[in-house]
Parts: C-alpha cells; sequence; structure tokens
C-alpha cells in the first residue's frame, strides 16, 4: 500500500484500556438525552426508567457502536484491498449507491418487509463498488488523491439521480432521513439488523490476513498463493454489505470509514490482523462520543450525529492532510 507505515507495537492492556474506555463511555451515554432516566431509579426498578432503559436507551447504544464498528472496518478493508488511503465507503460511491437502492425498494416494494430493501441496497451497493473498481482499474494515472476524487466525483453522480428521482417521486423528505445518520429514531425493534453487519465485521477479522497480502498488489499476492480476485470481490462484498445495513438503518455517517482506519494504521502500521481490532474499538467510541455530543450541544434539542461526525470528521481530516502529509504517502 501507498504510504506504508512501519508496525507499531500493539499490546494487550492498549486493547483492555480502550475495551474499559469505550464500555465507561456506553454505560454513561445511557443517561444523556431528554428522556429522565437515573441510576437511582433503575436500581429502585422503576417501571418508567427501565421502559425507557429497554425500549431506547440500550438499544441506541447498540445501534452506534455496531454502526462505528462496522463502518470503521469497512473503511480499513477497502483502504487495504484498494492500495489507496482515501478510499472508503464514502469516496467511492458504496454510500449513496446504497441510498439509490433504498429509493428503488421504496418505490417498487414499498410495501416488503425491510430485509427486502436492505437486499436492493446491497445489490446497488455493489454494483456501485464494482463500477467505481472498474474505473479504477482503467485510469491511466492512479495517483493518491485521484483515486478518490473520481470516487467522490461517480458518487455525486448517483447522489443527484437519487435526489432527482426522488423529487419526481414526491419522497425527497424520505431521502434525507436515508442520506443523514440519525439516531434519534432507534427504538427496540429498529435497530436489529445492524447485528448483520457486525457479523460481517467479524469475517472481516477472519480474512484480515489475505486483505493484508490484497493490499500488497496482485503479483504479490498471486506469488504467495493467495486468489487475488476473490479476495478483493470478498473485501468489496464485506464494504458493501455494511454501507447498506448502516444506510438502511440509520442513515449515512460520513467520514467514519475515512479517518478512523487512517489514524490507527498511522499509529500500528498496515497489518490488517493488528490494526482491526483496535480500528474497531475506536470506531465505536467516535460514533458514541459524536453521538453523545449531538445530544448535550443543543439539550433539549438533539443534532443529527452525521452533523456532528461531518464537522470532527473534516477537521481531524484537514489535520492529517496538513500535519501527516509524507507519512500518508502524499508528496
Amino acid at each position: 500500500m501507498t504510504g506504508r507505515t512501519s508496525p507499531g507495537r500493539l499490546r494487550a492492556w492498549h486493547l483492555v484500556a480502550g475495551t474499559a474506555l469505550l464500555a465507561a463511555s456506553a454505560l454513561g451515554s445511557l443517561f444523556v438525552g431528554v428522556g429522565d432516566l437515573t441510576p437511582a431509579g433503575l436500581l429502585d426498578g422503576r417501571p418508567e426508567d427501565v421502559r425507557v432503559l429497554v425500549e431506547s436507551r440500550l438499544p441506541r447504544m447498540l445501534a452506534v457502536l455496531l454502526a462505528g464498528t462496522a463502518m470503521s472496518v469497512a473503511g480499513l478493508v477497502m483502504m487495504h484491498i484498494t492500495g489507496n488511503r482515501f478510499v472508503s465507503p464514502s469516496t467511492a460511491g458504496t454510500s449513496e449507491s446504497a441510498a439509490f437502492g433504498v429509493l428503488v425498494a421504496t418505490l417498487f416494494a414499498g410495501g416488503q418487509a425491510v430485509f427486502v430493501k436492505m437486499a436492493v441496497a446491497v445489490a446497488f451497493a455493489l454494483l456501485g463498488t464494482f463500477f467505481f473498481m472498474w474505473i479504477l482499474r482503467r485510469l491511466t494515472f492512479r495517483d493518491m488523491i485521484l483515486v478518490p476524487l473520481v470516487g467522490v466525483m461517480f458518487g455525486g453522480v448517483v447522489s443527484a439521480a437519487t435526489t432527482f428521482a426522488a423529487y419526481r417521486s414526491d419522497l425527497l423528505q424520505s431521502l434525507g432521513a436515508w442520506t443523514a445518520g440519525d439516531f434519534s429514531g432507534v427504538l427496540r425493534g429498529r435497530y436489529e439488523l445492524l447485528w448483520i453487519a457486525g457479523a460481517v465485521t467479524v469475517l472481516g477479522y477472519l480474512y484480515a490476513d489475505r486483505f493484508t497480502i490484497a493490499g500488497m498488489g496482485r503479483g504479490f499476492a498471486v506469488n504467495l498463493g493467495v486468489r487475488y480476485d476473490r479476495v478483493v470481490g470478498t473485501g468489496l462484498v464485506l464494504a458493501a454489505v455494511i454501507t447498506a445495513v448502516v444506510v438502511v438503518t440509520v442513515g449515512e455517517v460520513p467520514f467514519v470509514s475515512l479517518i478512523v482506519p487512517n489514524l490507527v494504521t498511522l499509529a500500528l502500521g498496515d497489518n490488517l490482523r493488528h490494526a482491526l481490532p483496535a480500528t474497531a474499538l475506536a470506531g465505536a467510541l467516535f460514533v458514541l462520543l459524536c453521538d453523545v455530543t449531538g445530544r448535550l450541544v443543543r439539550f433539549p434539542y438533539e443534532i443529527p450525529v452525521s452533523t456532528v461526525v461531518g464537522v470532527a470528521g473534516s477537521a481531524v481530516f484537514l489535520t492529517l492532510l496538513l500535519r501527516g502529509g509524507r507519512r500518508m504517502g502524499l508528496r
């Protein structure tokens, strides 16, 4: 991979400390919100407090953790298999294609179960991602910046087509919900699809070594006996499924799949098996902190998590470009 960094030392206590920090933050997030929920009320067994916890706060916390973990890992996998640090579901047209798929499913199968929408979104996300890879293979100059720029342009075209179709079908308001990540509407029974993304994330760990080898190039991978096309295809399917499930459930969450993998690999190196657990923890913690911030900034009103992530993510990304450009492979 271009701009490869030297491996860092990830010790067991790092993961333990990160898990403890994430657990403490997740526990604290349960008591942040408009509804009255206190530890004393839960210990006393108040029915109102228990209902708020079970119906709203706990599902929301799980949805945040699953979405943050899955999107970060999807970005890490795409970064490896494309050999470009700036390629992620949000810069390859994957998220926009998934949103287009949700719109198509709503237009032609609006009365069907949510699994139907998810399946259509996955299919469109796959089509969009493989089309981006097809374009990538035909680029004469595969510059570090040019590749994601092409992906952003492709995503813009798909987004424009989606907006036009939604306008003609009087679905612009619904489209806004799909393209703006927001956990405020998450309740019990409305987030469980994200467990599919969690399961796919585990599959990514099982393929970690193959993704790492594939990231070193086709020739290197083939010489080591790795089926390059199959591994790359598996990685793209993994990223597309995760992105589609997140878009269908909570909407698009920008930047997570881009900045979190970059920060982790800058610290730990490009061995995916070593970086993936830290990426999962960092992604979950980042989205959780952004979600809690969105609840507190204008309390009792709430800012969508996509807005908070967009502001924080853009600031971090600009800092990476300005201060760490050489380490990321920029000249």
